[in-house]
């Protein structure tokens, strides 16, 4: 029940940004993205997991893939560097302000969902997620101070490793028992329906 609900508020919103889009006024999606950031101090990365239209089409994605039984591809090591998040948000403010300067129309919003989508279809959606979403990075800090958030119950874990297996984001990780780093985590509750 839960899982259907929020597949049907992912897609209400992935059609609401279709529209934006067809209607030419994106800004009005990146006031959304605003309100997702101010939430994330709340909720964590509540937009990455329930608004996200990017995300939306990546599950699709991940989901054609098992179908398919296309295998992922190893994330090269150096775009798991720390750098390469703040370079790819860097790459994006800065085409953000030339084309506010300029008032250019550059199709950013477009370019994103195309490369996060063509990157899935070869590697783990991990990589876009953690390491190349500029919106994700923007969200990380905030998420890091979330009163609310995705936490396993250490006492109630029998460290099956079910819900690191299903984690689109890979944000279960194992020390003695596993916990979710919350500023990685997308709140899309997978860990939770298949724990």
């Amino acid at each position: 029940m839960k899982k259907g609900l929020q597949i049907t508020i992912q897609i209400l919103f992935l059609a609401l940004f279709v529209f934006l889009l067809i209607a030419g006024k994106p800004q009005l999606w990146m006031g959304l993205f605003l309100l997702g950031v101010i939430a994330s101090f709340l909720l964590g990365r509540v937009y990455c997991g329930w608004v996200c239209s990017i995300n939306t089409l990546l599950m699709g994605v991940t989901w054609l893939k098992k179908k398919l039984r296309i295998k992922n591809r190893k994330i090269p090591a150096v775009l798991k560097k720390s750098w390469v998040r703040y370079l790819a948000l860097g790459l994006f403010a800065a085409v953000f302000i030339f084309t506010m300067a300029t008032g250019k129309k550059l199709p950013v919003l477009p370019i994103l969902f195309a490369l996060g989508v063509g990157l899935t279809f070869f590697f783990h959606e991990e990589l876009w997620h953690r390491y190349l979403c500029p919106y994700g990075t923007i969200i990380h800090f905030p998420a890091s101070k979330a009163a609310h958030y995705v936490s396993i119950d250490a006492d109630k874990c029998n460290n099956c490793g079910a819900c690191m297996r299903v984690c689109p984001a890979k944000a279960v990780e194992k020390l003695d028992k596993h916990h979710i780093v919350k500023t990685d985590c997308l709140v899309c509750m997978d860990c939770v329906t298949n724990c």
